[in-house]
């Protein structure tokens, strides 16, 4: 099973007292996915939800430690349209393919270009979805941040879009504690939006320097042992970041 190329609804449906037409669905798969993750971990999300809130439909840059993140991410952020890019493979779990394409994720086929991966991104945002990206592209297991990659720059200058710092701690504990029955306490902090400030095509150099000042606004939501290499970003002046 491959991922699906979505046909993005409108953002948000309006209707009725609650203000969002409710997927079924969606609905469902919700419930049950926060009530697993409830009973799992101690999750303080009010700073997730409050940016959701505050904010348009964007691209939120996340880190990532392991499994635990997206699920949290699209049952907590709900009723608002959360979704994130996904590599291809993970389609061919049964699982995981009813669930990403309950919440229409957008699949990478790492061996070829992103550029249909990006398109798909930048209609979801256009039609209303917050868009989960991780720029280290891999799991860092331990929860250290590590280094980026400069496909959430090619995707902010192209869609012309804000990016909104969210990142998470806690999780990389969830395995250690499931085995002694423990709930495992799980924070989410984010930061400001803000726009790629870029006048043309950026080089490679002048990409690298913008990468580094966001995974320094996101490292800088990070207690200090999980900054990581990007600890020397954290304070910098940002050249290239416009803040709203």
């Amino acid at each position: 099973m491959t991922g699906r190329n979505w046909k993005y609804p409108a953002y948000p449906a309006r209707c009725g007292s609650s203000g969002y037409n409710v997927d079924l669905r969606r609905a469902a798969v919700n419930f049950f996915l926060k009530s697993v993750l409830d009973t799992l971990c101690k999750i303080d999300s009010h700073e997730l939800v409050e940016a959701l809130s505050r904010n348009k439909p964007l691209i939120l840059a996340i880190n990532h430690i392991n499994f635990l993140e997206v699920p949290v991410f699209v049952s907590h952020g709900y009723p608002m349209y959360v979704t994130g890019l996904a590599k291809s493979e993970t389609w061919n779990n049964p699982f995981f393919a009813f669930l990403f394409n309950t919440y229409k994720a957008i699949p990478i086929h790492r061996d070829s270009a992103f550029t249909e991966a990006f398109k798909q991104a930048r209609k979801a945002i256009d039609n209303g979805f917050f868009v989960i990206i991780a720029p280290e592209g891999t799991r860092s297991k331990n929860g250290v941040l590590g280094e980026g990659k400069a496909g959430i720059i090619h995707l902010a200058i192209d869609a012309d879009t804000p990016i909104l710092p969210v990142v998470h701690y806690g999780g990389e504990h969830i395995w250690e504690n499931i085995r002694r029955f423990r709930r495992t306490p799980l924070y989410f902090r984010a930061g400001r939006p803000f726009k790629i400030k870029c006048e043309g095509r950026p080089d490679r150099k002048v990409r690298e320097e913008m990468l580094d000042e966001v995974m320094g606004q996101m490292a800088r939501l990070l207690p200090m042992e999980m900054r990581g290499m990007h600890t020397q970003h954290t304070n910098r002046e940002c050249k290239y970041l416009e803040f709203l």
